[in-house]
């Protein structure tokens, strides 16, 4: 009974209800999240610039495994929110249990790709030998422990569909708490604790995921009732998985192509200084701390529009979109105006020098305009993906994480020569998303009658 009434309420209570019970928690746990992102980074800064610069190119590396484990976890927790709306419980019972089976796999192909990729990547993107060894040494735990974002990421998810979103955020949260602890115990060395440096970091941050994982597979298996029997019954069923991707793969392509960018655009930085790479990476970190709370949103949000579409109550839908996008519009700008005021407190948190501090300022203040616009974007991809237009929500993606953003600092930068007007390229490219978003948007509300 009580499960019923966990999945019914998605259909009966107030819109503005049933997003914040199903939002909020997964706003404050993505919130928690970046926060111990930040402060790694910043102790990691704490080192040196070149360990930093370190980071900050194994970052769209680190992302990969990130975009997989997100956008599959977004396709199994619509697919399975949709059957059980339509009384389905069988096929939710194979896309649960197909998604641990992927799980598995996926982390036996990043454990191979980081014992034997990870030094040929640095190698490639650098010829600063401190900043290579670095690189290879933080990438190469992150990829062989990357179990704990993959099967957390997913076991975080099954409590949000099941309706138990508070739970989902006790669990990521504590593996935030964790690794804000360990960092610079292992880092620094500190008490009984050896002094790894950068490795302390990746250690710290893998095994705080680790923990994660085994709190959100206790939360479940005690309190979600829906998913205990086959979470840990890996069974790979092909038309379950192709659910699965189907739905996922725009959120997938949106963080991988980000990954992808990422490294492309620090190509272009590298042709001017490592700073620049550096000035990026805290732009990149600032950038993902404030888009949390749009991605806890579009987490939550999924379940409730995948569930009344399956429902038909497409009223339901177009009320909880609209919501979505002015809740979080009043948040994301009010971060663009505090963001805009304290640039240089920001930099000094991450130990930058008078050089950084310079170029970082001029990024800082022109890259914060275009968070209002990404956000409105995010969240309309992802009400597309969740309602059987991930075609729109792949056009948006493509055009936003790859095409538009990589093409406007090759463009700026072949024009300019300027390492201070190429950051313009982020608000550019953001804006002219923003308006195809508003087309397709359009577009796709008047296919499903909205």
């Amino acid at each position: 009974m009580e499960r019923n009434d966990r999945m019914s309420m998605m259909a009966e209570i107030p819109v503005y209800q049933v997003l914040l019970r199903m939002s909020l928690p997964m706003m404050i746990s993505f919130f928690i999240q970046a926060m111990y992102n930040i402060v790694d980074s910043i102790f990691v800064a704490q080192i040196s610039e070149n360990a930093f610069t370190a980071v900050s190119l194994a970052f769209p590396m680190q992302q990969i495994v990130t975009a997989i484990a997100v956008g599959t976890a977004t396709g199994v927790s619509a697919v399975w929110s949709r059957n059980m709306g339509i009384g389905r419980k069988d096929k939710a019972s194979e896309a649960i249990r197909t998604m641990t089976a992927m799980s598995l796999i996926f982390t036996a192909v990043f454990i191979l790709l980081g014992i034997f990729a990870s030094g040929p990547l640095f190698r490639y993107q650098t010829d600063v030998k401190e900043i290579a060894e670095m690189g290879t040494v933080y990438l190469t735990i992150n990829w062989v422990f990357s179990c704990g974002t993959i099967f957390g990421k997913y076991y975080e998810r099954l409590l949000v569909s099941g309706g138990r979103a508070m739970l989902s955020m006790a669990a990521m949260a504590s593996g935030a708490v964790f690794n804000l602890i360990f960092d610079p115990l292992l880092i620094f060395g500190l008490g009984p604790f050896p002094e790894l440096g950068i490795a302390g970091a990746a250690y710290a941050t893998v095994f705080g995921q680790i923990f994660s994982v085994f709190v959100a597979i206790f939360l479940n298996m005690r309190y979600n009732e829906a998913v205990r029997q086959d979470m840990l019954r890996p069974a790979f069923h092909p038309a379950a998985a192709a659910a699965i991707l189907r739905v996922g793969m725009p959120s997938i392509i949106t963080i991988g192509l980000s990954s992808l960018t990422s490294f492309f655009i620090n190509q272009i930085l590298l042709l001017y200084s490592t700073t620049a790479t550096a000035v990026y990476g805290v732009w990149m970190k600032l950038q993902n701390f404030c888009y949390m709370p749009t991605f806890g949103l579009n987490n939550g949000i999924v379940p409730i529009l995948s569930y009344n579409y399956g429902q038909k109550r497409l009223d339901r839908v177009k009320q909880s979109m609209n919501l979505a996008v002015f809740g979080n519009g009043i948040l994301i700008c009010a971060l663009m105006v505090i963001l805009e005021l304290i640039p240089g407190l920001i930099l000094t948190l991450f130990n930058a020098g008078p050089q950084m501090r310079e170029l970082g300022m001029v990024c800082l203040r022109a890259c914060v305009i275009s968070l209002p616009f990404g956000m409105v974007s995010m969240i309309l991809a992802t009400s597309m993906q969740a309602l059987d237009h991930s075609r729109y929500a792949m056009v948006i993606n493509l055009l936003r994480q790859c095409i538009l953003l990589i093409g406007c600092f090759g463009l700026i930068s072949l024009l300019t020569h300027s390492q201070k007007l190429i950051w313009l390229a982020v608000p550019v490219a953001e804006l002219i998303t923003f308006g195809l978003s508003l087309v397709l948007n359009r577009r796709f509300r008047r296919n499903l009658g909205i």
